[in-house]
């Protein structure tokens, strides 16, 4: 099937444009304060158990629908209520990247974890305006393929501050690495000035009071806001408890090396990508119910994959195929989900709502990884990634029962009140 052929000429427009190199902007601070900063600490010669401390400077992208409602609140002077905070957030991230290049993780350990959280916490808050631009730039029909650009900007930001800055630290250095990409998130703020305002603007909340419990309020006074909870939660459900101990899986059970791994996981990031951005094109023909019906489907039954990983044994064939699939599908779900999140979001709350339903989704990542090792315990491998199959099915039956309130959603979403 010809993918192009998918693709809308109303898609042709500045509004989505901009959204791969502002996915790229968003996603290109986080491993600089995670797995490329471990490195750094490795590299320096940092003690292990200060490098475990390291890991809470993350706990701001998992914590930021705290700050949410000033963002939503307060309106900038320059640029509007949404381009004006992402201006000062990512100049400010950019500053933040400067202070820890001329910092030492050897003779200022504290310093260096002071600017890290410092990063971290505006990087969060980048995330969340940025969120709330996405959602409020785009049309409805747009919001499948602009989340899928999207999604492709922000893993290769993940792969040019991870991969990348390994290897160009090793030439040149980790405090020159770090302003180099300080640099980068510095030319970017151009892209703020080339991305055009929202054409629907909604009134900021009156009132902090207002900017925190207004969203709260408005959510659950629609008719089966609990219904709509219950398909955030269970969409991705099956997805999270499938991952949480695959490289465990792949490493322990079946004996592949870290590199047979890290080779076939790097294959599963471009399928992520493909299948994001085929997603996306799909969407725009079969609206979002169907998608999220049949891309849901998709993702429960590639973990059926790892079933038969499991009974075969170590098989390269299969690894290729079980993490190809998965990824694929994972990326088309993705794609879905979020076009779902945005369409649940009142225009007058975009950052906050945004921001605390994707935190209600991120909880079975949190928290799937202890029940998994003890389900693998009880039942073995095979059996438990039956499991995961299963799990992923009241997602999909929560899809069902709510699908003509998600596609009254989706068109009142574009109506909705400023």
């Amino acid at each position: 099937m010809n993918l192009f052929a998918l693709f809308p000429k109303a898609f042709l427009n500045r509004r989505l444009a901009v959204m791969f190199p502002l996915g790229f902007l968003s996603g290109l601070p986080l491993a600089l304060t995670a797995g490329t900063l471990q490195a750094w600490l490795t590299v320096e010669g940092v003690d292990l158990k200060t490098i475990g401390i390291f890991t809470l400077v993350g706990l701001p992208y998992t914590l930021k629908f705290l700050w949410a409602p000033v963002i939503d609140r307060l309106v900038p002077p320059w640029l509007g209520r949404r381009r004006g905070w992402m201006l000062v957030t990512q100049l400010c991230v950019a500053l933040g990247l400067v202070l820890m290049a001329s910092t030492s993780p050897r003779h200022q350990p504290e310093l260096l974890a002071a600017f890290a959280l410092l990063v971290a916490f505006l990087s969060a808050s980048l995330d969340i305006v940025f969120d709330a631009y996405r959602t409020d730039a785009l049309e409805p029909q747009e919001r499948g393929f602009g989340a899928a650009v999207w999604v492709n900007g922000y893993r290769i930001a993940l792969l040019v501050a991870g991969a990348g800055a390994l290897m160009v630290a090793d030439v040149v250095g980790w405090p020159v690495t770090y302003l180099l990409l300080a640099a980068m998130m510095l030319a970017g703020t151009g892209i703020i000035f080339m991305s055009p305002e929202p054409g629907r603007i909604a009134t900021a909340p009156h009132t902090m009071a207002e900017a925190v419990g207004a969203p709260l309020k408005e959510f659950f006074a629609r008719p089966h806001a609990l219904g709509f909870l219950g398909v955030i939660i269970l969409y991705k459900l099956g997805d999270a408890f499938a991952s949480s101990l695959q490289t465990a899986f792949l490493i322990g059970e079946l004996g592949f090396s870290s590199g047979e791994v890290g080779f076939v996981k790097g294959l599963g990031i471009l399928a992520t990508l493909l299948g994001a951005l085929g997603g996306g094109l799909l969407m725009a023909r079969a609206g979002l119910v169907q998608s999220l019906l049949t891309f849901g489907a998709l993702q429960a039954i590639s973990n059926l994959g790892f079933v038969l990983l499991a009974w075969a044994g170590k098989s390269s064939a299969l690894l290729v195929m079980a993490i190809v699939v998965e990824n694929v599908t994972g990326g088309m779900g993705t794609a879905a989900f979020v076009a779902l999140v945005m369409s649940l979001c009142d225009p007058r709350y975009t950052a906050t709502q945004f921001a605390l339903l994707s935190s209600v989704e991120a909880l079975g990542r949190v928290f799937a990884g202890r029940p998994s090792a003890d389900l693998v315990a009880w039942v073995g491998w095979a059996q438990f990634f039956f499991l995961t199959f299963v799990v992923a099915l009241p997602g999909l039956w929560a899809v069902w029962r709510m699908r003509e309130r998600i596609s009254a959603g989706q068109s009142c979403s574009a109506t909705a009140p400023a």
